[in-house]
């Protein structure tokens, strides 16, 4: 089923060369929190992580809980294959960052926040410790007691995922936690926290510049505001482009492809490979108004022409999810094994083609028992390509 074609817009908001930070901050702190919260709320900004938690209510709920201690995170952990805006974002415009996260603190009641920063990343460390002590400075004119630390990853891919990356800033194993608790009443140190991605608090910066109804009247339905996408692949164009949420995939390839485009991996490793059959049919964007295949994502979009075998494209991330599973749970642990071990028994013949239909229900149960988004989402990528290119899987 095709669904209105919504054609591809760009914005320029999160990139935009803007020096007013001082004047936002200043301005916003003045507001009540519970206007601030609403003015989120009413933007229908939803975490651009992936998982699209609403981030008004995000706040709401931490504001809400009752702690004498509360934290303010901003998950700079850019570990999903095929994303690379977070860095940037971190090295053009990273007082859009601080600001939102100082406004956050302001508005839950925290005094402290982190940046929880990729291991790779490290080389944005000076340049952001410059940054946070200007800010701080500032922080102290306006009399908002609020400090930012930075917190240095190890390079784990599941330490992206909160309750990991909790237990990773206390020093411990990253391994995630049992939910819930969620980390709104139960977080960093065991306190109600906020935890948002570098896009996020970006975005936050935007609404309070220029109002929710600017954001809000971009993308559709359910699916409001621009996005920041990773283009790489098969491109001509590479590079990082904010465009508005709603638009079909078939307007992305138009846009983005090379004329050859067989296949899209929307979301990283842990999304959804569309083919070309369906590139009509499919948008971006979260479930809701959108007829056909909705696919939120992170923001990596991967392109592949008729020159890639897809068994490869397969077996490379299936060998990234053998290595990063962390291990704790036996579906994630041993699942990634046997179908990484799996594809490549049906390669060589040893195992009958009808194994890969085996595979599949393992990557079911996978699904519905691993314990985090690292071993439930291996479905995704497997069962997209498995179906949509058996035969490349085969021969």
């Amino acid at each position: 089923m095709a669904f209105d074609t919504y054609l591809l817009k760009r914005a320029d908001f999160i990139f935009k060369n803007e020096n007013d930070w001082e004047k936002i901050l200043d301005r916003t702190l003045k507001l009540p929190p519970n206007e601030i919260i609403n003015e989120l709320m009413s933007s229908e900004l939803k975490g651009r992580g992936g998982a699209g938690f609403p981030t008004g209510l995000k706040w709401k709920l931490t504001a809400e809980a009752p702690a004498d201690e509360k934290f303010v995170i901003c998950n700079a952990d850019e570990g999903e294959p095929g994303t690379f805006k977070d860095r940037e974002i971190l090295t053009l415009v990273p007082y859009k960052v601080l600001t939102s996260m100082a406004v956050c603190a302001y508005v839950i009641g925290a005094k402290v926040g982190y940046i929880y920063l990729r291991g790779e990343y490290k080389y944005l460390v000076p340049e952001l410790r410059k940054a946070i002590k200007e800010f701080e400075y500032f922080c102290n004119e306006v009399k908002h007691d609020f400090r930012i630390k930075l917190c240095l990853g190890s390079g784990a891919y599941i330490c992206g995922e909160e309750t990991a990356l909790f237990e990773s800033m206390e020093g411990k194993r990253g391994e995630p936690r049992n939910k819930p608790p969620y980390p709104t009443s139960v977080g960093f140190k065991q306190s109600p926290s906020v935890i948002n991605n570098v896009e996020t608090l970006a975005h936050t910066f935007t609404i309070f510049k220029y109002g929710a109804k600017k954001f809000y009247d971009l993308g559709v339905q359910y699916s409001r505001g621009s996005k920041l996408f990773s283009v790489s692949g098969d491109t001509p164009i590479p590079g990082i482009y904010e465009l508005e949420l709603g638009m079909s995939l078939q307007d992305f390839v138009n846009e983005f492809g090379d004329g050859d485009t067989k296949a899209v991996q929307v979301g990283g490793a842990s999304g959804f490979l569309v083919p070309r059959k369906k590139f009509q049919e499919t948008a971006i964007g979260y479930k809701g108004k959108l007829s056909g295949i909705s696919l939120p994502t992170g923001g990596s979009m991967m392109l592949f022409n008729s020159s890639r075998s897809m068994y490869n494209v397969l077996d490379n991330y299936l060998e990234f999810f053998r290595e990063e599973s962390c291990g704790q749970c036996t579906p994630c642990r041993v699942g990634c094994q046997q179908l990484y071990n799996g594809i490549k028994a049906v390669k060589r013949g040893e195992k009958p083609t009808s194994y890969l239909d085996k595979l599949l229900k393992l990557t079911e149960t996978m699904k519905l028992t691993a314990k985090c988004g690292l071993g439930q989402s291996v479905a995704n990528s497997f069962s997209s390509i498995v179906e949509n290119f058996r035969e490349e899987m085969i021969y």
